[in-house]
């Protein structure tokens, strides 16, 4: 072969220098690789570049920045190597998919969006926007942004990128659900459409007035990421992810010839030749790597080979094409030692021609015929066309003027050589014509090389016909179907096949992924004539061979014991030829074209136009120095170290996205690292430790990372290492079990750290159930093996370690937050309380939070929770012990306090009656006794004060000092009660000490009020002007008070038993009080009675035989005679009723009517031997009748009313009305015991 002359280079270069030049300006400018390039270009070209001179001293600075550029060289060109690995299996993969199962994640908030959301919710709150809300919804918006959105944990988990909107929804659903579940129930309107509607208004406060029908702008690319990615999508992806720039990315996607599905597919078979010559290169040298068994040296070549095995038989799955024979090559063979690709000979499988079916597509189009003059204008012309061995088709009819038609026949044959026929034909007008004339035709051989844009035809006339210059226009486009590679004219020689150097029409055939053959065919035959099947052989350009006459461009193929030489018209045609062979035979080497730029210069042709694109591509990508990427064989690439920079970039690139992904990668990145692993081998354990590695650092620096994603990539690897694997038993390197246990040893630092700091790295049970998944990958972390389980004493024990710092943690930010420290050192008193209060509601609530959102992840642990609550309340203790002996003595502002710890405590099942409960208690209860003690004395001498000073005027249901009295003794038993004592025997106590107070109490004002009310009847007179005063009232009330306080202040609560003496003393107190009431209305009664009495005595003047009576009735006749003298006895009468009718509407009781009519009937006794004064009588008659009755009219009983000692008054007053009425004649003056109803008044 010829060396090309300098001078033919340096043109050739200067050209190419060009083009570069035009790209870099397109993208921009990189001076170090274009240095890097000059310095390889000299290297093969083997001239040395004289060293430039350099100052004797080179300073720090100036070798730090070469240090700098030099890595950032190398990185670039890491990087750019792992893209082009990136790039192939993108373009053709066999192995992996993108998962559809993976769960969406959400688009994370960041810093200005929480703060926007804060301003919503602030103006809401503030009644600065249009949203209707009632006062529940508004407390729920309020508590939620108090105690979530404004939180500091809230905005450290959005710095860290782990939060999303999602969050923030469930997290107030969840508050609501609550709060709506203790609302009461409201008819017609259930609490699911209370929730629905709460959860619509603060999704409309959380979106503000952003308007959603807005049109979205395009979505970025990062905002598709979690959808399945086209080729396109997932290339402008790792673009980014890898820093390669565009320009580069389409340079290297067409010299890889990434569009070019044969090319990829022929990579892939030379790489997998590549990996078996690899493992069985190592297994002859026994350059092992260092595994933890000796034994594992020769396992490692079986894993080798057996994954190289699994790969072929995955990319022989892929369909070669839909009309394809469904013939596929066995190739996998496998033994009990070892599973690789068996080579074999070419007798263990040898395709048959009826193995090899072709399916072609023809579309014929005829457009128009020009040149007929044979035919008159007006007849009808049409044409047929036909595929010799198919059907015929028949355009449209036309007139002979205008011969057009425009119609398309489409065709499907087998034949790669096809005979197509096109015929003209016009319509017979004789009467006994069979057939339509033919007037002219034209037969065609198409290819699928074969022009496919109209062109003239000459048509074949008959003989004496007019028309000579007949042509026809027509296109005809043969299309291959995709199992077929290349087709063409070649001259072929052979051994076995071809034997005979002749011009042939062959058609390189894929039949399947492993399988390829170079047919040749005759016309019209859809078998070939002969095949060679190219397995084994290697292709290569040659030199013409001597003897050998037609073609002009050679190439040959060659295997032991057989070398066939090919020939092709053009060196482009050849070119074409070599590649697709090469491809197909998936040799290593890569044939390079002799002499090519050479003789396209040397004949003065156009390098650009003449020569092949793959080729140009090649001489762009070598110029500019993507070569030795491209170039760079995969088997010799040390892919542990690429793909862990791979996988680096990627999740570096995921951490920053738009999404909170907590360290999953999107379905086309999981989808391009799983092709890349399988591809090039990475192994599992190492993929999974490299990624361990990454999430750990990232969790290390704050980042949210979903520990079940954690949970997966150790387990993977803790099971590798331990071997057991669910596909057996694998090799495990040294290695790998040295990064194995330094990850472990972090992971379990990390862990045990984020258990700490629960309430910081899972805030509000966000993100949900990932502390629930840190426990349960710490317990993982802590088994020893994968198949031993870790003890229960163990894992508690680390668990309560992590606790016991998270109880000090937790109170320490607690404190700093509330800012106790100065106050505790310099306040007042008052102010050192009013903060320890405060620090203990802020300690309830955390514990509380800590029970809503934590409590299900430590379930199997809660005597531990418990016990970190206790240590978290002893820290408190403290603190409040300081402050409580900062009190003065006898203060009870500290009460308060003891209520609101203990409401807490006694309902915590674990807490109640615990230590710091029981150290609360014991502090209070002096407290509580010396309150009690003092009370008692004060309620005491309150009473002594009170009654001497009584004025006995109404207040309320009693008097001034009862009223106080009983208010003290409830408020005091309301207060004990209202301490929820959580210790019962105390609590029995002081329950049973405050209502024996109470009965003392209430027994004492009784008696007082009892002595009050003697001392007022014995100051009363007896007259008939005397009314009940509004003083004995309000005793009266006092007794009825004290009667009811009493059931309610000195009787225990059902269930609290003391005995037959505590029963026997609250008997006394009802007892006593039921004595002084009967003995005060006793009284009252007497003195009615004694008003009567001296009615009576009044009535005695009048009695028969006393002189003062004759004198009474002799001045009354007298006076009669001159003057209307007015009935003695009737003023008396009414003034004594009077006084009983006012009197009844202040008592109503029936002895005073039965000792009424007592008082009558012993006066009347006494006079059972005189006849009654007319005076006596009539007054008699009047009040008997009218106490009568008033009486009945006060609602007592008819029993009452007629009793014996009224019938004997009624009896006797009858008879003597019957005496008077015969001797006096009508002296009564219509006062009679039968009218007395009648009378009015």
């Amino acid at each position: 072969m010829l060396d090309p002359s300098s001078s033919e280079e340096e043109s050739g270069d200067e050209v190419l220098e060009q083009e570069r030049r035009d790209v870099l300006l397109a993208g921009s400018q990189r001076s170090l690789p274009a240095q890097g390039r000059d310095s390889r270009n000299e290297r093969r070209s083997g001239t040395a570049r004289p060293a430039s001179p350099s100052p004797a001293v080179i300073s720090e600075k100036e070798k730090e920045d070469q240090d700098r550029l030099q890595r950032e060289e190398d990185e670039r060109r890491t990087r750019l190597q792992i893209y082009v690995f990136v790039l192939r299996c993108i373009a053709y993969p066999f192995n992996a998919k993108q998962p559809t199962d993976m769960s969406r994640r959400q688009q994370k908030l960041n810093r200005q969006q929480l703060l926007t959301i804060k301003e919503r919710f602030q103006a809401f709150l503030s009644g600065e926007t249009q949203i209707v809300a009632d006062e529940a919804f508004c407390n729920a918006i309020r508590s939620y942004f108090e105690v979530f959105l404004k939180s500091d944990r809230v905005a450290r988990l959005v710095q860290s990128g782990g939060c999303s909107a999602n969050d923030f929804r469930e997290v107030f659903k969840k508050n609501i659900e609550k709060r709506v579940r203790s609302l009461p129930e409201i008819d017609g309107l259930s609490k699911e459409t209370v929730l629905s509607s709460w959860i619509a208004k603060f999704d409309a406060i959380y979106r503000g007035e952003e308007d959603l029908r807005k049109q979205l702008p395009r979505m970025h690319l990062n905002a598709v990421s979690e959808l399945i990615l086209s080729k396109e999508q997932l290339y402008e992806m790792f673009q980014h992810i890898l820093g390669v720039k565009k320009f580069e990315h389409q340079l290297l996607y067409n010299a890889c010839q990434l569009d070019n599905a044969d090319e990829q597919a022929a990579q892939i078979r030379r790489e997998l030749d590549g990996r078996l010559q690899l493992a069985d290169q190592m297994a002859k040298e026994r350059k092992y790597p260092k595994f933890v068994a000796k034994e594992m040296e020769i396992l490692y070549i079986e894993e080798l080979k057996s994954s190289v095995n699994l790969l072929m038989a995955n990319l022989e799955s892929l369909p070669v094409s839909k009309g394809g024979s469904e013939f596929k090559l066995q190739k996998l063979k496998r033994s009990q030692n070892s599973s690789f690709l068996d080579i074999g000979d070419e007798n263990d499988t040898q395709l048959s021609k009826s193995d090899v079916v072709l399916s072609f597509t023809l579309e014929i189009v005829i457009i128009e015929v020009q040149g007929l003059r044979s035919v008159a204008p007006n007849r009808i012309v049409y044409c047929t066309m036909e595929v010799e061995g198919g059907e015929k088709l028949q355009t449209d009819q036309a007139e002979a003027s205008r011969p057009q038609w425009g119609t398309q026949g489409d065709f499907t044959t087998t034949h790669p050589l096809p005979v197509v026929k096109v015929k003209l034909f016009t319509e017979s007008t004789g009467v006994l014509a069979l057939e339509d004339k033919e007037l002219g035709k034209v037969v065609l051989y198409p290819t699928p090389n074969s022009p496919k844009s109209p062109e003239l035809h000459k048509m074949i006339v008959p003989k004496n016909s007019q028309d000579s210059e007949l042509r026809i226009k027509l296109a005809v486009r043969m299309d291959k179907p995709p199992n077929t590679k290349h087709c063409g004219y070649l001259y072929a020689l052979g051994q076995k096949v071809w034997k005979r150097w002749k011009r042939r029409y062959f058609v390189l055939v894929q039949v399947s992924q492993y399988t390829f053959a170079m047919c040749s065919y005759r016309e019209k035959k859809s078998e070939p004539q002969e095949l060679m099947q190219l397995e084994g052989y290697t292709v290569d350009y040659t030199d013409p061979q001597p003897g050998l006459t037609g073609g002009r461009a050679f190439f040959n193929a060659v295997k032991e014991g057989d070398t066939v030489v090919f020939a092709s018209d053009d060196d482009q045609d050849r070119n074409i030829w070599v590649q697709a062979m090469c491809r197909a035979t998936g040799q290593s080497y890569k044939p390079v074209a002799p002499t090519l730029a050479q003789k396209h210069n040397f004949k003065g042709g156009n390098l650009h136009t003449d020569m092949p694109m793959s080729q140009l591509n090649s001489e762009r990508t070598q110029k500019l120095g993507m070569d030795e990427f491209i170039a760079a064989d995969p088997c010799k690439c040390m892919h542990t170290a690429l793909f862990q920079v791979l996988q680096k970039q990627t999740l570096q690139h995921r951490m920053n996205d738009s999404f909170s992904c907590l360290g999953w990668f999107s379905p086309g990145q999981v989808f391009v690292l799983d092709e890349y692993c399988a591809r090039y081998g990475v192994r599992g354990c190492h993929r999974h430790l490299c990624y361990l590695k990454e999430l750990t650092e990232y969790a290390e620096n704050s980042a949210v990372i979903d520990p079940t994603l954690l949970h997966y990539s150790f387990a993977f690897c803790a099971s590798h290492v331990h071997g057991n694997r669910p596909d057996g038993i694998g090799t495990v390197t040294t290695e790998e079990k040295e990064q194995f246990e330094d990850i472990k040893s972090r992971l379990l630092s990390l862990l045990e750290n984020q258990i700490v700091h629960f309430r910081y790295c899972f805030p509000f049970g966000r993100p949900e159930g990932a502390l629930k998944a840190t426990l349960s990958l710490l317990e993982r972390v802590l088994m020893k093996d994968i198949s031993t389980p870790v003890l229960p004493d163990d894992m508690k024990k680390v668990i309560r370690k992590c606790l016991e710092k998270a109880a000090l943690i937790n109170y320490s930010r607690l404190t700093e937050y509330a800012k106790i420290e100065d106050t505790m050192n310099q306040a007042a008193p008052a102010k050192k309380l009013e903060d320890v209060m405060r620090l203990g509601e802020l300690c309830i609530e955390v514990l509380q939070q800590n029970e809503e959102h934590h409590s299900e992840a430590f379930a199997w642990w809660p005597e531990i929770m418990a016990e970190h609550a206790e240590i978290f309340w002893s820290l408190y203790a403290v603190d409040m012990d300081a402050s409580l002996e900062a009190q003065p003595q006898d203060s009870w502002d500290s009460f308060p306090l003891f209520q609101l710890l203990n409401n807490y405590l006694r309902n915590d099942t674990l807490l109640c009656n615990g230590k710091f409960h029981k150290h609360l208690q014991d502090y209070f209860i002096p407290l509580v006794i010396r309150y009690i003690d003092l009370m008692e004395s004060s309620i005491a001498q309150s009473i002594h004060r009170g009654f001497e000073q009584e004025t006995w005027q109404p207040v309320n249901n009693g008097s001034t000092t009862s009223e106080d009295l009983f208010w003290k003794l409830d408020a005091l038993q309301m207060f004990v009660c209202d301490l929820h004592w959580p210790e019962p025997e105390f609590a029995q106590h002081l329950e049973q000490r405050l209502k024996l107070m109470a009965s003392d109490m209430v027994e004492a004002s009784v008696k007082r009020t009892r002595i009050a009310f003697d001392a007022k009847m014995q100051k009363a007179n007896k007259s008939t002007d005397y009314r009940i005063s509004p003083s004995v009232c309000t005793m009266f009330n006092v007794l009825m008070d004290a009667k009811k306080q009493c059931t309610k202040l000195c009787v225990l609560d059902a269930g609290q038993e003391f005995g037959k003496q505590w029963q026997q003393y609250h008997s006394k107190t009802d007892d006593l009080i039921e004595e002084a009431f009967k003995e005060m209305i006793s009284l009252l009664v007497s003195k009615f009675v004694a008003v009567l009495e001296g009615v009576l005595a009044k009535l005695s003047r009048y009695d028969e035989g006393t002189l003062f009576s004759s004198i009474l009735s002799f001045t009354v006749k007298a006076a009669a005679k001159y003057v209307d003298v007015p009935n003695p006895g009737m003023d008396l009468a009414d003034t004594y009723i009077t006084f009983v009718r006012q009197n009844q509407d202040i008592l109503r009781d029936k002895q005073w009517y039965t000792s009424s009519m007592k008082a009558i009937c012993v006066w009347l006794t006494d006079r059972l031997d005189l006849q009654l004064h007319m005076y006596q009588l009539k007054t008699l008659i009047r009040i008997v009748k009218k106490s009568y009755r008033d009486f009945r009219l006060q609602s007592v009983l008819e029993g009452t009313l007629n009793n014996k000692t009224y019938e004997t008054v009624y009896n006797r007053l009858t008879v003597e009305e019957a005496t008077v009425s015969v001797t006096n004649g009508s002296d009564l003056q219509g006062i009679s015991m039968r009218d007395s109803d009648e009378e009015e008044g």
